[in-house]
């Protein structure tokens, strides 16, 4: 998760990998007062949408890298260290994911090990 943005929201980056970010979600959306978090991915993301986004993505890099986060007030929540893990997930984890959920949007499955995903 990380806090942040034009409008100072909280998003998920990415879907938890281990039970204690799978717990740290789950308290989150729990205390969220604006019911902000659901798990309604698919009826919003197409294919086309997220190859879009992808081809796009330089403008969060580029917002991302445009700040020092080292300097925001919310360092006690640890904001700086969300951000450098924001920015090595696009660049070293996420396009894999995503090829896994476009797999998955297109083929109605998740796809087996050894199968070919499609491209981004």
């Amino acid at each position: 998760m990380l806090h942040g943005g034009d409008h100072l929201t909280e998003y998920v980056y990415r879907q938890p990998k281990t039970p204690v970010e799978t717990a740290r979600l789950v308290e989150a959306a729990g205390s969220d007062l604006l019911s902000g978090y659901g798990c309604d991915g698919d009826s919003h993301w197409t294919p086309a949408a997220i190859r879009q986004w992808w081809r796009d993505r330089g403008r969060i890099t580029e917002y991302l890298s445009a700040h020092d986060w080292d300097d925001v007030d919310w360092v006690r929540q640890d904001l700086a260290d969300a951000v450098r893990d924001y920015e090595s997930y696009l660049a070293e984890g996420l396009a894999a994911d995503l090829r896994i959920y476009l797999f998955r949007l297109e083929g109605g499955r998740s796809p087996s090990p050894g199968e070919r995903l499609p491209a981004l």
